[in-house]
């Protein structure tokens, strides 16, 4: 980090842990982290007491904290937010990553301090996530540079300032990473449905969508050049693509998930 600050992470679950992990592997001092966390499971406890990260079970009074980071389910926002307002203040800016809580949500609870909404997802756990953040009005420059500088430790990080745009955020990047491990699911169950042996067709469905997405993170070329790359003319790619992309079967079910996804986060914000 370009300067050093605190950091307070409040819920150790699935993200918290995940980016709690990743801030650790990339470096980030383990004594200038806070977790607030009453029942974090064992792997989680292990972590802590290995990297000797201070563990509280609730918000610590008379505590400030340069960046509270709130990872707690979005089910249980309501209940949380109160116990935090103690946190909160000018200096502080605090950071969501709950699907379909609001800025104006937040500062209901907080007060009129910085905020900014975020949707991260769990390949964070191995700095390979990639986060999109919406500061409100409250956050000056430097406290958004430095949450960039945090969440840049965990993957790639993107800004937007039309906070509308975290639903649809949520149901492409933010539940993504399930969409593809079904994808590796399918893959490998058809695998063997062709006569593959299970460990082989997990493998080779494994390994294949990893390979793939490093060639889209890495190579320059936009997805669908290196589809036709792939693609020979009347080749076994082209009649597996047949049946996916035939009338658009594929594109028409992935834009009606994601729309679904994008649905719940509206609902979990009203």
């Amino acid at each position: 980090m370009a300067d050093a600050f605190e950091l307070c992470l409040v819920g150790a679950g699935n993200m918290g842990g995940a980016m709690l992990a990743g801030w650790i592997e990339s470096g980030f001092p383990a004594d200038r982290i806070t977790v607030v966390d009453p029942s974090p499971r064992d792997p989680m406890l292990a972590l802590l007491e290995k990297h000797g990260v201070r563990h509280l079970p609730s918000p610590p009074e008379d505590y400030r904290t340069d960046v509270m980071l709130i990872a707690v389910k979005p089910q249980a926002m309501d209940a949380v937010l109160p116990t935090l307002k103690g946190l909160a203040g000018p200096d502080t800016v605090s950071v969501s990553v709950a699907a379909g809580t609001t800025l104006a949500q937040l500062t209901a609870h907080l007060g009129e301090v910085p905020v900014v909404r975020s949707m991260p997802n769990t390949p964070a756990i191995l700095q390979k996530g990639i986060t999109v953040c919406c500061p409100n009005s409250h956050c000056s420059e430097h406290q958004k540079k430095r949450v960039g500088e945090l969440l840049s430790a965990i993957g790639k990080v993107r800004w937007v300032h039309d906070e509308a745009m975290i639903d649809a955020v949520t149901a492409v990047s933010g539940s993504g990473p399930a969409y593809v491990f079904h994808l590796a699911e399918c893959m490998a169950a058809a695998g063997v449905a062709e006569g593959l042996p299970p460990d082989l067709a997990e493998a080779l469905a494994r390994e294949t969508i990893a390979g793939a997405g490093a060639m889209l993170s890495q190579l320059d070329e936009p997805a669908g050049v290196l589809r036709e790359n792939v693609t020979s003319p009347n080749g076994t790619t082209a009649a597996a693509l047949g049946e996916l992309m035939g009338e658009e079967r594929l594109g028409k079910l992935v834009a009606k998930a994601i729309h679904a996804a994008r649905l719940r986060s509206e609902e979990l914000s009203a």
